[in-house]
């Protein structure tokens, strides 16, 4: 049996994890194996950029965060080297982030599973949500189709602005006519 100190520095620890956990509105297990050192700080460093949380969890401390929270299911993914990936913003993200080191460390780095919104989702959910572009993409792509339609309008009226408020038609008959008036003079 532990000491007295150890347990409650644990159950410290899972009460934190818990309280992420609930507060998160996606998160990703990943098997970290034999990443080196770099590969862990720039992992690390662009987890931070999008503000996901990252960090390497003990299974038994999260199995029983787990357990708190409802996420039952995912006890069979807690085996081997775990680490747990939360953003409470962006649902997107952590998915987004960790398929991606994926990809670049090919075996190394695995993606267990995951959960969004308190429920555990499949891998193929977590590979969809991976390929959802950044919020910030989404919205300059959503803005540049909106703007699509008023930019046409505006270089329409520029032109027409330019031709001296002329139809463009008329402007194409009148030229011929005004080069033939100075030759007959």
């Amino acid at each position: 049996m532990p000491n007295a100190k150890v347990l409650s520095e644990k159950q410290a620890i899972v009460a934190e994890l818990t309280e992420k956990i609930q507060k998160a509105s996606a998160g990703v297990l990943v098997d970290y194996k034999g990443i080196t050192v770099e590969e862990d700080t720039a992992l690390r460093r662009e987890c931070r950029e999008n503000g996901v949380d990252y960090a390497v969890v003990k299974n038994t401390l999260l199995r029983f965060a787990f357990n708190n929270t409802g996420l039952n299911e995912l006890d069979g993914l807690l085996n081997g080297t775990t680490s747990l990936a939360l953003c409470d913003s962006d649902v997107v993200a952590p998915a987004r982030v960790m398929s991606d080191y994926a990809k670049k460390l090919n075996d190394k780095f695995e993606i267990k599973g995951g959960f969004m919104d308190g429920k555990p989702v499949s891998l193929e959910t977590i590979q969809s949500l991976a390929s959802i572009p950044a919020l910030p993409v989404l919205q300059a792509q959503f803005l540049g189709t909106m703007l699509a339609p008023i930019t046409g309008l505006a270089v329409v009226l520029k032109q027409i602005a330019e031709k001296g408020g002329e139809p463009v038609a008329a402007a194409e008959e009148a030229a011929p006519a005004e080069e033939a008036a100075p030759a007959a003079e």
